[in-house]
């Protein structure tokens, strides 16, 4: 969500690459395209709400009115809805730690998954106790239940790992968070995209008012940086680690 889309778009397609098309919702949300697959939804916030421009991942849930109960019954909060949106209800909720998300009961794009193509990389759960947090999302969105097509949830180098299959869906990482309104820090998740050179991506992300929010990270595999766009919503950027000679 952003105060405004047509920045947003010139932003983000400069980051990262993609083009944009217009919905059956109107001119105030478009969505993002990434060699002629979807890639993620961008709308417009009213200029008059208080609250933050911010990246939100949404998970597909059977029922919405089920997911909201529970999420109620565990001591959360229900922020937005369900309400009727486009081809199917999505709702906005913040989990008992104040982490904001959103889930979606409706038509879903075929084979399209997180970790996947043009999906985001991944997703990441900034919290202070992972345990619990971990818990609370398999209670509220059936994460390693019996259904078939189930994600399977594992304890690794001290995260929490989420994965769907073969792919690694998202992780949950636990620590002593301060209580403080500064984005960085207080519990969230955190959005993770692809780009073929993290360079060019920072290069183009401070060239339009955005800025990098930390140091570049290297792991065996990946390069990783987190940014902040012009209006404050952070993001992480990863390309792949190129082999030395």
């Amino acid at each position: 969500m952003t105060r405004d889309l047509d920045a947003a778009r010139r932003f983000y397609g400069a980051v990262l690459g993609w083009e944009f098309r217009s919905t059956r919702l109107g001119e105030g949300f478009t969505v993002a395209v990434s060699h002629g697959s979807p890639v993620a939804g961008m709308g417009a916030l009213a200029r008059s709400l208080s609250v933050p421009v911010a990246w939100t991942p949404y998970f597909a849930v059977d029922d919405a009115d089920v997911t909201a109960a529970r999420i109620r019954e565990r001591g959360a909060t229900m922020a937005v809805g369900p309400l009727a949106f486009g081809t199917g209800r999505a709702a906005l909720a913040a989990d008992p730690a104040g982490a904001v998300f959103g889930f979606w009961q409706g038509e879903v794009i075929p084979d399209w998954a997180v970790g996947r193509g043009s999906a985001p990389a991944w997703l990441e759960l900034r919290t202070r106790d992972a345990f619990a947090a971990a818990i609370f999302y398999g209670e509220v969105l059936d994460w390693a239940g019996e259904r078939p097509g189930s994600c399977t949830v594992s304890y690794e180098h001290d995260h929490v790992v989420l994965r769907h299959g073969h792919d690694t869906v998202a992780r949950i990482s636990g620590g002593a968070l301060e209580e403080d309104p500064d984005p960085q820090v207080r519990p969230r998740w955190h959005v993770h995209f692809h780009v073929p050179d993290l360079e060019s991506a920072m290069d183009a992300a401070t060239a339009l008012g955005g800025r990098a929010a930390g140091p570049v990270r290297t792991t065996s595999s990946d390069r990783s940086v987190i940014l902040t766009d012009p209006e404050g919503a952070l993001f992480t950027v990863m390309s792949p680690q190129q082999p030395s000679a």
